[in-house]
């Protein structure tokens, strides 16, 4: 006796539509990816580090604009709906604002700000999406390690560029035109995992 097999569920909008206001829901690869509002140290990561690249960055002041800069835009890109911490459009290539709910533009800079939790969907799941579309630049930011990781599309695959940690000053593209004071991301007296590591000699 032959048997049929289960046919796979695509998650489609109205699921997301139907999620509670508390949580993030996005859609990979035709799966429901549901992910809480980030803990403390997270949100503290992204907001300074939003605060950082949008003065200078989407409002020109200290630096040389030319971006439109959002937290959590919702991207829909081909069958994916991803929602990434923050993202940024050169204005030459957005020049006009939509005024749609989502953008179907791919961005030109993504930022996860990875936890636990959503590291390996981060990593695992989203960034070949973003590959896939074209995104120029992303980073992964890891606020318990203290660390940030850029990256950069080349032809088919990501490059890593740059790790930067710590309190170290940088210069991050595509934001280089100005210095970032990574100290400023970290949770005020948290654990640096640096503390951790056995001198050397």
């Amino acid at each position: 006796m032959s048997s049929t097999p289960a046919l796979r569920y695509e998650a489609t909008y109205d699921d997301l539509r139907a999620l509670p206001p508390h949580l993030i829901g996005e859609i990979l690869g035709g799966d429901l990816i549901v992910s809480p509002r980030p803990a403390a140290p997270h949100a503290r990561a992204k907001s300074v580090l939003g605060s950082d690249v949008v003065g200078p960055f989407d409002r020109g002041r200290g630096g040389p604009g030319g971006w439109w800069i959002l937290d959590e835009p919702e991207l829909h890109l081909g069958r994916h709906v991803v929602v990434p911490d923050i993202a940024g459009w050169r204005r030459e290539r957005m020049p006009v604002f939509p005024s749609a709910p989502f953008f179907t533009l791919a961005p030109d800079w993504i930022c996860e700000v990875v936890s636990p939790g959503s590291q390996r969907i981060d990593r695992v799941r989203k960034l070949p999406i973003y590959l896939e579309h074209e995104v120029a630049w992303a980073w992964l930011v890891d606020p318990i390690a203290r660390t940030l990781e850029i990256f950069q599309r080349t032809a088919d695959r990501w490059t890593l560029v740059a790790a930067h940690g710590g309190n170290e000053v940088v210069r991050a593209a595509p934001f280089d035109a100005i210095e970032i004071e990574l100290e400023g991301w970290w949770v005020p007296g948290g654990h640096d995992p640096a503390d951790d590591a056995s001198p050397s000699g």
